[in-house]
């Protein structure tokens, strides 16, 4: 299968099934010297981890990682990192008979067009739990990234019609819900919409939100490896998003060039520094970070294998009628934050080595006189 591979610098590969004996990814490029354990992997994979809330799958899974090369005495070699989370509570017999007919919404019909044959044990390489290779890897990608003074921080936008207000926007609400909304107003109205939506045995959508702080500017490659071509193509690589957003999005189509450009101006608290007095743009212009906040939107359809009764057809081509078994969430939004935020990461660290080499003051930063001196 082709398309498992991201990146080009920084290059990861993932790897497993939902109902395979494991998962886990390969991390090329990562560069030597990185302080890193398996903790701090842990730490991005338990925010994905099932089973935690009412409104996730109550599959039971440990998601414990283990690092199994690149990594000696507590540091990155500079050579591939391989990580591995292992499979515990797959109950495969839940999708036996769905090996013979096409859930709506789900990839069975176009994986057997495609292929000519499936692992249809909870969607195999489809499946959710495809993600913890690249929650393994953002996590690995954040951490370079924070040595750098780069933070992401991505929460629940909304879900449904119930959406957060910016008058109630609270970062520090995010870990206080189990929706992550920064808004303990919105969190509730959110809860007691998917209580309803459970008992009917239909599920949500929503929107998940990452604000990047602290990238440079000038980061991305003009014309075809633009910065927001990049991360649209990481974000919409997720399972079950259908649309992305930079900076105010689809809400450019209906502005004005006077309202939505943003000024430049200097910076008061830094004076001799350029920024801009409004942020439209989500912090990307012309296909380079402009230096101010990245703002990102990814929107999320509403989780497919639903309980109710749906139609759909057999491979044969004979019309049944269905009702979905096993333990799926009733929304995807809330486990989907860290991937967006571990997809996020991968782009722009993979977009920042790459950018190492695009000016001779860079590389003389790096490589001084070294190769003149040596050759004297």
């Amino acid at each position: 299968m082709a398309g498992s591979v991201y990146g080009t610098n920084f290059r990861i590969t993932t790897w497993g099934e939902s109902h395979g004996k494991a998962l886990g990814v390969v991390i090329d490029g990562c560069p030597a010297g990185l302080e890193l354990n398996e903790e701090d992997i842990q730490t991005f994979l338990n925010r994905r981890r099932p089973g935690q809330s009412a409104y996730t799958t109550s599959r039971t899974e440990s998601d414990e990682v283990q690092i199994l090369s690149g990594v000696f005495e507590g540091f990155t070699t500079g050579t591939p990192i391989s990580l591995i989370v292992y499979n515990k509570d797959h109950h495969s017999a839940d999708y036996s008979e769905i090996a013979s007919y096409y859930r709506p919404g789900h990839a069975d019909y176009t994986f057997d067009e495609k292929y000519g044959f499936r692992d249809y044990r909870g969607g195999g390489r489809s499946s959710g739990r495809e993600t913890i290779g690249r929650v393994a890897a953002g996590a690995v990608a954040s951490k370079v990234l924070g040595e750098l003074g780069i933070k992401l921080t991505g929460y629940t936008r909304s879900i449904g019609a119930v959406s957060i207000s910016d008058d109630n926007f609270d970062l520090s609400a995010i870990n206080d819900n189990p929706l992550y909304m920064p808004d303990r107003n919105a969190a509730v109205q959110a809860s007691e919409y998917l209580d309803k939506l459970r008992s009917e045995g239909n599920s949500a959508g929503g929107v998940v939100e990452c604000i990047i702080k602290g990238m440079p500017a000038g980061i991305g490659e003009t014309v075809f490896d633009k910065l927001d071509a990049e991360l649209g193509k990481a974000i919409m690589s997720i399972g079950a998003v259908k649309a992305f957003e930079i900076g105010d999005g689809i809400r450019v189509s209906k502005a004005k060039g006077s309202t939505n450009n943003d000024p430049f101006i200097q910076s008061t608290e830094k004076p001799g520094r350029i920024i801009k007095g409004t942020n439209h743009s989500g912090g990307i212009l012309g296909g380079m970070s402009d230096g101010s906040d990245i703002v990102l939107r990814a929107h999320f359809k509403p989780t497919p294998s639903i309980s109710m009764q749906q139609n759909t057809v057999t491979k044969n081509g004979e019309e049944i009628s269905i009702k979905i078994k096993g333990r799926h969430d009733p929304i995807i939004v809330p486990r989907a934050v860290v991937v967006v935020e571990s997809m996020a990461a991968v782009t722009l660290l993979d977009l920042l080595i790459r950018n190492m080499g695009a000016r001779m003051d860079y590389m003389k930063t790096v490589y001084g006189r070294g190769i003149t001196d040596s050759r004297s």
